[in-house]
């Protein structure tokens, strides 16, 4: 073994080890909440291009957020396989339908669809829909078409799978399947395309055009799928086509971590993997390096059930770290739980908490909102995450083209990142402009000014902004691969944990995930009577 084999394996736990030396597919990694998954599979596709195992331009690693796959994108580079594409299935494939576009389809590429509502609301309106159009219902009807784009079901088949697999609507089926068919139809008349229309488009591309397919095949070879449990029937599909007859395939997931069923996914491909391909290499990551004691002892009794059926696996400390007894209380009122959670956070920042390291997670952005008046009264900064706002504002826009403008100049060779606060001085103290300033900061892969012009406008491509400053507020399944130190769940009330129209089972996921949020402290919170899900699963004094 080459020293720098050696090297990317030392700092790795015996069961990581493991994942990382296992560069022959197929191979299946259960992987608990704050187990070094990234970290494991990083390291195992370097270690496969170190020893020759992998080439490095044939990988693709996939998942299923922008942060994920920037995350593990700087990884790669910090190990010096930079070549690696790690990307969200929508990336990949949006990739793939731009490239071969001219060749297969010809004329100008569609423009694609970054919210549905627009067309949504012009769909109700189109078709003396009596459904009002207001945030709520778009979100919905929104969701639904997105369901059930994801198994694959046009318009008419809608009402009958639906009713099949108990869709929990406030609008009737049949509504929102003449709202589904007028919304494909628009869509046809001004040639634009939604996300899901990427993978069935690609997908249709690689069924068709077998010599497309064959150079894609050949494009890539080894596959990497984090977070397997969330995949759907279409992305599941489009990875076999990418696979063709090859098994040189690793998935990494967790059960217990499946959180988007509502919008198609299905964690029956990961427990399903080994019937598929019975020659498998199972691994199991259990050594939890996260969080604190108390907090694993908690999140084990969460999804105890799940544990007893061998689904996952029981969390062990990875490190012998105590910390803060959890918290759960409970408040007449709504206004007095927000009253007592912005207090303390208010005492844990004049204590030197950095806020960045301070989440309030919640079941509903409504939710969010409430929490966000209350902070902003208080004068606590705080940023609420929606990606997609970041690189549309004009502050982001304006320091973007001083960078470019500047990076035609600069010199690499000299300290760029003094350069960088020069350039950007003009635009003020602007907490979208310190989150820029920050990531060239805490980046230390980056060499020039040119390079981090690079970063940022693939940032933007895939949605993953920079973390701005202050506490973070963000829904349980926002919440989902990021971590904090001090972590408060909110509002795990009567009526909103579980939601009324989720399945418990999924809701207990759910608040599994926001509880392994966090590394040193978490307070749960309700009000009125009882947190039923809390209650129900006997967990509300585990210390």
């Amino acid at each position: 073994m080459s020293e720098n084999a050696t090297a990317l394996l030392a700092a790795l736990d015996e069961e990581q080890r493991r994942v990382a030396t296992a560069i022959r597919g197929p191979v299946l990694v259960i992987a608990g909440a704050g187990t070094g998954k990234t970290r494991a599979i990083t390291q195992r596709i370097a270690y496969g291009v170190e020893v020759g195992a992998f080439d490095p331009r044939k990988v693709l690693a996939l998942t299923f957020t922008a942060k994920a796959a920037g995350e593990m994108r700087q990884r790669l580079r910090v190990l010096g396989i930079g070549q690696v594409q790690a990307r969200t299935f929508h990336a990949a494939a949006l990739r793939q339908l731009i490239y071969f576009w001219p060749e297969v389809l010809g004329g100008r590429f569609p423009k694609v669809l970054t919210s549905k509502s627009p067309l949504l609301s012009e769909s109700v309106s189109r078709i003396g829909s009596p459904v009002r159009i207001n945030p709520q219902n778009l979100r919905e009807i929104s969701s639904e078409v997105e369901w059930s784009k994801s198994l694959s079901l046009a318009p008419d088949q809608y009402v009958e799978e639906a009713k099949r697999s108990d869709r929990q609507t406030s609008i009737a089926p049949g509504e929102i399947a003449r709202i589904y068919e007028s919304y494909e139809s628009i869509k046809r008349d001004e040639r634009v395309i939604d996300f899901e229309d990427v993978l069935l488009l690609t997908i249709g591309m690689l069924e068709e055009e077998s010599s497309v397919a064959s150079r894609v095949r050949d494009q890539y070879r080894f596959f990497t799928v984090d977070e397997y449990q969330d995949v759907s029937p279409l992305q599941q599909r489009l990875l076999d086509l990418w696979l063709g007859s090859r098994k040189d395939i690793c998935v990494v997931g967790d059960p217990a971590q499946t959180i988007y069923s509502f919008a198609g996914a299905t964690p029956a491909f990961l427990l399903n993997f080994t019937k598929r391909y019975p020659e498998a290499e199972v691994i199991r990551l259990n050594r939890g390096y996260r969080s604190t004691q108390e907090i694993i002892t908690y999140a084990n009794r969460l999804i105890r059930d799940r544990l007893s059926a061998g689904e996952s696996s029981e969390l062990i400390a990875g490190e012998l770290r105590h910390g803060e007894a959890v918290r759960l209380s409970g408040h007449p009122r709504v206004e007095e739980e927000i009253r007592s959670i912005v207090a303390e956070v208010k005492g844990e920042i004049a204590g030197k908490r950095d806020p960045r390291q301070i989440a309030i997670l919640a079941r509903t952005n409504n939710q969010l909102e409430a929490i966000a008046r209350s902070l902003r009264i208080a004068g606590i900064e705080f940023q609420i995450r929606e990606s997609e706002r970041y690189f549309d504002s004009k502050e982001v826009a304006d320091a973007m083209r001083l960078i470019r403008s500047a990076s035609v100049l600069s010199d690499s060779q000299g300290d760029w990142r003094s350069e960088l606060r020069q350039v950007l001085a003009p635009l003020g103290d602007d907490a979208k402009v310190r989150a820029i300033l920050d990531l060239a900061l805490e980046d230390p892969t980056i060499e020039s000014m040119r390079d981090f012009l690079r970063e940022l406008e693939d940032r933007k491509d895939q949605s993953n902004p920079p973390q701005l400053p202050g506490v973070t507020l963000a829904t349980f399944h926002a919440a989902k691969g990021l971590e904090w130190d001090s972590v408060y769940l909110f509002g795990v009330s009567e009526g909103i944990v579980p939601w009324p129209s989720s399945a418990v089972e999924e809701e207990k996921r759910l608040l599994y995930v926001g509880v392994t949020r966090a590394k040193e402290r978490l307070a749960i919170s309700y009000s009125g009577n009882s947190s039923p899900l809390i209650s129900r699963e006997g967990v509300a004094d585990t210390q």
